[in-house]
């Protein structure tokens, strides 16, 4: 009896998930296993497409933008928020006229239609990737500088999209990454670092006076900041002692005057004075 329940039991469990198969290919939805990314420039065109066939109609179209929070893009037939001044619907794709960096992220397409067993739901998602160009990099360049010390140029640019790298210019000619595989700066001990954008000397020396400009570059464009002249200069050692003897007369005039003062009684007769006139306060009251 046993056994037989046991076959029952399995027999029905079987006949139940035939029936959750069945109800899943008529009611339930389907996705696109194959995720797209679809990458653009900034400020040109590029289209979404929905993997569907060809649009019915009785079909419902749906696309939304996912992230934090999930916003229509395309509802109950119309083009939402800005989209609707710079896109348009091809069937179910739509066609952005002027992407923008602001457009780049998770985008969903939901296709919904009826058919012989009920409603059918198909959602295609696909990544938007905007490439955008570097701006005018900000470039730190120091005025002057003492020869032998360390300095560092600095650039950076923060809105490119793949993040640029950057090259040093000196004199408008192009700095090697490496100082010493160029004749011209082989006199020069510097380490650039085309990622963060740092040019670093590790004793400057007067020959790497001149001017100095830092270009930005990926794969969509590239920019460069106004040069910047930085002087090095030696270490004036002359005038530093001529300002050390000044301030050393500065300091031995002032001691000969009080010293002086005090031999003649300046100081004691402003304490009399004071004493005297703090005995006499009492009696003119």
């Amino acid at each position: 009896m046993a056994r037989r329940s046991r076959h029952r039991l399995l027999l029905l469990l079987l006949r139940y998930l035939v029936v959750a198969l069945d109800y899943h290919k008529a009611y339930g939805f389907s996705a696109s296993k194959d995720h797209q990314v679809v990458t653009a420039i900034e400020y040109q065109e590029v289209i979404l497409a929905c993997k569907y066939p060809k649009k019915t109609s009785s079909s419902r179209l749906e696309w939304k933008k996912l992230g934090h929070s999930v916003s229509f893009v395309y509802y109950q037939q119309a083009l939402q928020g800005d989209f609707k001044d710079r896109a348009e619907m091809i069937d179910f794709s739509i066609r952005i006229k002027n992407v923008t960096r602001n457009d780049a992220g998770k985008y969903r397409c939901e296709v919904s239609a009826p058919s012989e067993q009920g409603q059918n739901l198909e959602e295609d998602t696909l990544t938007l990737e905007v490439l955008v160009a570097p701006a005018v990099p900000s470039c730190e360049v120091p005025s002057s500088a003492l020869r032998g010390t360390v300095v560092e140029l600095r650039c950076q640019d923060r809105e490119g999209n793949p993040a640029p790298e950057y090259t040093w210019f000196k004199d408008g000619i192009r700095l090697l990454e490496n100082p010493k595989l160029g004749s011209a700066s082989a006199n020069s001990s510097y380490t650039m670092n085309t990622k963060s954008g740092t040019l670093q000397f590790n004793t400057v020396s007067k020959l790497d006076s001149g001017e100095y400009s830092c270009e930005a570059r990926n794969s969509v464009g590239h920019r460069r900041c106004p040069g910047k002249r930085m002087q090095v200069d030696d270490l004036n050692i002359s005038g530093i002692i001529a300002a050390v003897v000044v301030v050393a007369l500065v300091i031995s005039v002032c001691g000969l005057g009080v010293c002086y003062a005090q031999r003649k009684g300046y100081f004691s007769k402003n304490v009399q004075d004071d004493t005297r006139v703090s005995h006499e306060a009492p009696r003119r009251i």
